[in-house]
């Protein structure tokens, strides 16, 4: 397909989460402008790739001396010798199966079905600075005394860093030397807040002690009324009629939850630390691609035509198909957006194309279509063939081991 990169098995369509539904939209939108005749060649024909071969080409020196001297493959063209080759072969499994068709019927179309997928994975470090508060208990803290607050990226979180494109990892660390004590807001330093309880009526901040609420048992009277007339004493508030507030004992303020009764608060900073992979995804699709069988895709192996890894990654070169510069520049002008707050690490930039060709085999009026598939060029004929001659008793004859 281009001269950048190894060629390595990726995998099948259905594991790298490129749906079916993907790739007939990329191929009702495609244009047969990308695909100059060089492309229209069909099927990548290559030798099944060693995968113990190098898969990264990494376009500048991030994280070390990587990449180098790399194998490069050559694109190779089916010839009509081969399609006919690949089809007897599959027909000559296949029990009550002719070979004449496929020694003698004229390759009407050989169409190229590739689909193609690009990423652009932006590794990212995102920093930001919260301020976190809990009760002063009272002791030592780590103040400005101790020595200068560090800015947010003069941490150094070497021990922290996580292997390069994990999808999310987020830590927490204190700033040194950034706590304060203050004042609690909430009780302006009191330890309390004001018993709405008994003192709801007061001005804002304001309150009384000793506040007294009327007796629930007595109703203020300080007596209970029996039956026969008589009265006794309310031993809920011994004959005062009132009771102190149930709320605060009639002390005017309630423990103050913020500061948990100290009245200050200890104050420090804290920053967040998030490393994240962003991705851009692209998929692009002959228009032949559109009317081919789903089992054909899920079927098909991914092949790797480049993989270069960078601080900010290039469009991808390929010497033979201005359609895969142009893909791989449209993946890279897709770039996902960067927080103001983050940095980048690196990127890694991919494109791989699920090889599939259709052949249109044609004879006095009869036709039929067949798809090679991937770099192991599997053939896929599922449905019509014009030389059978078993009746339809092939697959009883299977299940039956015969």
């Amino acid at each position: 397909m281009g001269l950048t990169g190894s060629v390595i098995p990726t995998p099948s369509i259905s594991e790298a989460e490129v749906s079916v539904d993907e790739i007939r939209s990329a191929a009702a939108n495609s244009s047969s402008t990308y695909y100059p005749p060089s492309l229209h060649g069909a099927l990548v024909g290559s030798p099944e790739p060693d995968p113990t071969v190098q898969a990264l080409v990494y376009q500048a020196g991030y994280g070390g001396d990587y990449g180098g001297a790399r194998p490069e493959f050559q694109r190779q063209i089916l010839d009509e010798v081969e399609i006919r080759e690949l089809l007897i072969d599959h027909v000559g499994h296949r029990c009550c199966w002719g070979s004449r068709p496929a020694r003698t019927w004229k390759i009407l179309a050989v169409e190229d079905c590739n689909v193609y997928v690009g990423t652009l994975d932006t590794f990212i470090e995102e920093r930001e600075i919260i301020k976190e508060t809990e009760p002063y208990g009272g002791g030592t803290i780590d103040g400005k005394d101790k020595g200068p607050e560090l800015s947010i990226w003069e941490l150094d979180l070497r021990s922290q860093f996580p292997l390069l494109f994990v999808p999310n990892k987020e830590v927490r660390e204190k700033i040194p030397h950034s706590e304060i004590i203050e004042k609690c807001t909430a009780c302006t330093g009191r330890g309390g807040v004001v018993c709405a309880t008994c003192n709801g009526d007061q001005e804002h901040g304001h309150y009384k002690e000793n506040q007294m609420t009327q007796c629930p048992s007595c109703y203020g009277r300080g007596l209970i009324a029996h039956k026969d007339g008589s009265d006794t004493i309310c031993v809920k508030c011994n004959g005062k009629g009132k009771i102190p507030c149930a709320t605060c004992g009639s002390r005017g303020l309630i423990k103050c939850g913020t500061c948990n009764g100290s009245g200050s608060l200890l104050t420090r900073s804290l920053a967040i630390i998030r490393w994240k992979t962003l991705s851009t995804r692209k998929v692009n699709a002959t228009s032949g691609a559109a009317s081919v069988p789903d089992e054909v895709f899920h079927r098909s192996k991914g092949v790797q035509l480049c993989n270069t890894q960078a601080y900010q990654c290039t469009p991808a070169f390929f010497a033979d198909s201005f359609f895969l510069n142009k893909f791989s520049s449209e993946v890279i002008a897709d770039r996902a957006v960067v927080p103001a707050t983050a940095r980048v690490i690196c990127e890694r930039h991919a494109i791989s194309v699920v090889p599939v060709t259709r052949v249109t085999m044609a004879h006095r009026g009869r036709s039929f279509s067949f798809y090679i598939i991937g770099y192991s060029r599997e053939v896929y004929l599922k449905d019509y063939y014009p030389s059978k001659y078993c009746w339809g008793l092939c697959p009883c004859l299977e299940w039956l081991k015969l």
